[in-house]
């Protein structure tokens, strides 16, 4: 019986998918855009001056804000990097998504995506779209059925692993399945800055299908720690975050640049500075569209795929990262998952709007499958938010679910403005589920479950719904059906 309500809840999810094509259809498109995917990588919501941050400026993305739309309700897939990534290329919230977690495996990587998975990329390949990603990738080792290769991308160029992706002075990255050992780096050197790196191979490939339709994946590893910039970037930022901060890493030994972050006298610096070269590489990807014209026919969309990092002496209090909300990378607390999200599309998004509609990174399968002009798979669990990129009317979701892996495991449920969080779901006894009224509390400081026990109990049935075993990833269903 549970099976079968599941089944039609992800029937009814496909449904609506296909309400949103008919509704892109009504809307007369144009001609099918070049679309630009930009995820950073633990940047919280109060990271952009465009969101709120005072310490430093980010011009070039808030000029996307500018230009576009700016979500202010928009939820990463998780937490943490792998899953976070895995429900934005399928369409699957992670009670559903194959990757549900960090789960690292040898020689190098994480637990690969299913050869089956329909990944959004695919289905813009069979559209005809020249794809690529660069960055960060974390979804299966070169080689495995998880390989970008083998997931919807004609060319990758980046960190295969994302432990590797800790260190920004790597002695190797990956173009295809060509291991590229950065002679540079060698015997601890610094000779190359591997966001640098990257961020040209990723101009080239906008400059190699200025003839082509193409989607790029530009999955940058920026601000993740282990912090450091390079020294002209310092440099903007030096004494300038007082009282500095330092940490004391790992700078030497077997485990050097293997995952464990190095040293940082200057922590407040080196995240000011990191964020700066995120935004002056935003620019230049701007800047190489209109170069070759194509900045009226491309569609970007900026997000980051979960909250600040506490880690290699990060200071997110410091530069009120989180914003108004309560939580950190690993939380499922608004600080945790709710991100920025920008999109800019000139001539049919109109400039300068905010919007507060609910969306999640399984939202942007369906989205751009509109956009594309191609049919999202049934039973995605993905909303498509283009009816509010071009001002129509916008079908809603019932609640957005995650799950978290880590830390005891930890669920969490959006329905409307109601939030419930279960923390320790494998402790014995397992804590009560928590609830807080967004709308009036989106710091998620006061905890009302107990004022509400009906809502609460509609939210925990949804939540025992709303998950599917893995036989990889088990925190245990029975701790969630308890």
């Amino acid at each position: 019986m549970k099976k079968e309500l599941l089944l039609s809840g992800l029937m009814l999810a496909g449904g609506i998918s296909g309400q949103t094509q008919s509704l892109a259809k009504k809307s007369k498109l144009p001609e099918r855009p070049n679309i630009i995917y930009i995820l950073a990588d633990d940047l919280g919501y109060g990271d952009l001056s465009c969101y709120g941050q005072k310490k430093f400026s980010t011009p070039n993305i808030d000029k996307l804000a500018a230009e576009g739309i700016r979500f202010t309700s928009h939820y990463a897939g998780c937490a943490v990097s792998a899953p976070s990534r895995s429900c934005l290329l399928t369409g699957l919230h992670t009670g559903h998504t194959p990757i549900r977690g960090n789960k690292s495996v040898k020689p190098e990587g994480q637990w690969p995506l299913p050869a089956q998975t329909v990944t959004f990329p695919k289905l813009l390949q069979q559209a005809g779209y020249k794809t690529g990603a660069f960055g960060k990738w974390g979804l299966g080792y070169v080689g495995t059925e998880g390989d970008p290769n083998k997931q919807g991308f004609d060319e990758f160029f980046g960190f295969n692993c994302q432990t590797l992706a800790h260190n920004y002075y790597p002695d190797h990255l990956w173009h295809n399945q060509e291991k590229i050992i950065l002679k540079e780096n060698a015997d601890h050197k610094r000779g190359v800055y591997a966001p640098l790196l990257i961020h040209n191979k990723a101009i080239e490939f906008i400059d190699q299908n200025k003839n082509n339709r193409f989607f790029m994946f530009y999955c940058t590893t920026i601000p993740h720690a282990e912090l450091t910039a390079p020294d002209d970037y310092m440099a903007r930022f030096r004494n300038k975050f007082l009282p500095e901060k330092s940490f004391k890493g790992v700078d030497s030994g077997p485990t050097y640049r293997l995952g464990p972050y190095g040293s940082q006298p200057e922590v407040h610096a080196a995240f000011a500075a990191m964020v700066n070269v995120l935004d002056d590489k935003v620019g230049e990807i701007v800047a190489e569209l209109k170069k070759l014209g194509l900045d009226k026919n491309t569609l970007i969309i900026f997000s980051s795929d979960n909250g600040p990092h506490v880690e290699g002496g990060a200071d997110p209090d410091y530069f009120d990262s989180n914003g108004p909300f309560r939580g950190y990378k690993r939380d499922l607390y608004e600080g945790g998952i709710r991100e920025p999200m920008i999109a800019v599309w000139p001539g049919k998004i109109k400039p300068g709007r905010m919007t507060d509609h609910i969306s999640a990174f399984w939202d942007v399968m369906p989205t751009v499958a509109d956009i594309a002009g191609v049919k999202s798979p049934a039973g995605i669990d993905g909303i498509s938010f283009l009816p509010t990129l071009l001002g129509g009317k916008q079908p809603q979701h019932e609640y957005l679910y995650w799950e978290f892996y880590e830390n005891g495991g930890r669920i969490a449920m959006r329905m409307g403005n109601w939030k419930a969080v279960q923390y320790s779901i494998t402790a014995v006894p397992k804590p009560a589920t928590e609830l807080y009224d967004l709308s009036k509390d989106p710091g998620e400081k006061n905890n009302i479950a107990a004022s509400h026990p009906d809502i609460v109990k509609k939210m925990e049935g949804l939540m025992k719904s709303s998950h599917t075993p893995s036989d990889v990833f088990t925190f245990s269903a029975k701790a969630i059906n308890e």
